[in-house]
Formats: C-alpha cells, structure tokens, sequence
C-alpha cells in the first residue's frame, strides 16, 4: 500500500538493500531499524502526536 507519505514497497525494498549493505538478514535488519527509531521516539519525548510550531 503506498501513499504521498508512504510506500510499503519502498521500504521493503530499503530493508533488503541495508540488509544485504550489512551482511545481516532482513529479519534482523528490522529488529535493528525498530531498536533504533524506538531510541529516537523516546528522546524525543514520546508523544505519538506533536503539536505543530
């Protein structure tokens, strides 16, 4: 499913690339991008939705 915002076969096709990039299997490339962006969701004070500036 894709969107302006998004694409899913986009991302897949992200994956596999750094997948492959780090000799790693997809399946532990998302445990690595998930770990990473769960960092980066809670410094950045984990709220789901940010109020515009």
């Amino acid at each position: 499913m894709c969107g302006p915002h998004f694409c899913s076969m986009k991302i897949t096709e992200d994956v596999r690339k750094y997948a492959a990039e780090q000799a790693i299997s997809e399946e532990e490339a998302l445990a690595q991008g998930m770990t990473e962006k769960s960092k980066e969701f809670v410094e950045s004070g984990a709220e789901v939705y940010v109020k515009p500036v």
